[in-house]
């Protein structure tokens, strides 16, 4: 199977923008690299703004030239971008409603960097942010959909991609809508809700759990706000259970929201896959991800218990 980054995925949105739209510009914290916005500025240098290790000074930047009718891009590690920079997200994006896009990779799978580097609490702290749209796509091609799709919204948008290569599950026809979850496998027993790298897993479990006799249905929740109600409650209907499984924290990420949305409106059975209240540590990412649970057979142990829990 072919696998890529998702921070390509990202670069390669950039690079499809900075053709089509002028008013793209892209900022970097020093990590233009690691991100791999540098792509964009080898191509577009006059439009492409090295901050340095300064990414408070950076989001306010990207606030001004969003004032000025640019179409900023400010990228970073999002332990930093997201966490030492989101007072000024909060007071001088989001408040103001302004189109800053901003865009980190995050997760245990970061790697050998360890803790200080691994984001495993953005997608809270950025939804929670009134106006702020939060994507995190499950493979590059959908990487590079929901970067050029940012551009089109008019306030501000968080997208998260990863630092090491995954499989590409999607294809260049695949549907992407922000907004829209998309039901990637249909399945009557129970409903996996994964993004990110967990989208995946998700599809390998579900391949496990045909071994079991149970039918699986994954829908790639690739925007975590605004959520995808309709979707999750009809999915969640039909099967009436549900896991949700996501590398980040399991205190108010997606799994939090997507049982926020149940609890209110159609109360189901229900088990969460993600990071246990725990901080990151270095080693190789495939070492990480399974010691972290992040993986597909803690999605199988999830669907086994929530269907042993649901009594039937």
């Amino acid at each position: 199977m072919e696998t890529k980054a998702t921070r390509f995925g990202y670069s390669d949105g950039l690079l499809y923008l900075g053709e089509h739209d002028p008013r793209v510009v892209v900022l970097d914290a020093d990590l233009a690299k690691s991100t791999s916005s540098a792509r964009f500025k080898e191509k577009f240098p006059e439009r492409f703004f090295e901050m340095g290790i300064a990414e408070q000074n950076m989001v306010d930047f990207a606030a001004g030239l969003a004032l000025a009718g640019k179409i900023p891009f400010a990228s970073s590690y999002a332990v930093f971008v997201t966490g030492r920079a989101w007072e000024q997200m909060r007071t001088m994006v989001a408040y103001s409603n302004l189109p800053v896009k901003i865009a980190g990779h995050a997760g245990v799978s970061v790697g050998p960097d360890g803790a200080t580097h691994q984001a495993l609490e953005d997608i809270a702290i950025m939804a929670v942010l009134p106006n702020m749209t939060v994507l995190v796509p499950c493979d590059a091609i959908e990487t590079k959909k929901a970067t050029i799709a940012c551009a089109s919204i008019q306030g501000p948008a968080y997208i998260r991609f990863g630092r090491v290569p995954i499989p590409i599950i999607t294809t260049e026809e695949t549907p992407f809508e922000i907004g829209k979850a998309q039901i990637i496998r249909a399945g009557k027993q129970v409903t996996i809700i994964a993004c990110g790298i967990m989208v995946h897993e998700a599809i390998v479990a579900a391949r496990d759990l045909e071994g079991f006799g149970i039918c699986a249905e994954i829908i790639n929740l690739s925007t975590i706000k605004p959520l995808d109600e309709d979707t999750i409650l009809k999915s969640a209907i039909k099967t009436g259970r549900v896991v949700t499984a996501e590398e980040h924290q399991l205190t108010l990420g997606m799994g939090t929201m997507v049982a926020s949305l149940l609890s209110r409106k159609h109360p189901t059975p229900m088990e969460m896959v993600g990071i246990e209240d725990r901080y990151g540590e270095s080693g190789e990412p495939a070492e990480l991800v399974k010691h972290f649970g992040c993986n597909s057979c803690k999605i199988v142990d999830a669907v086994l218990k929530v269907i042993e829990r649901s009594g039937c």
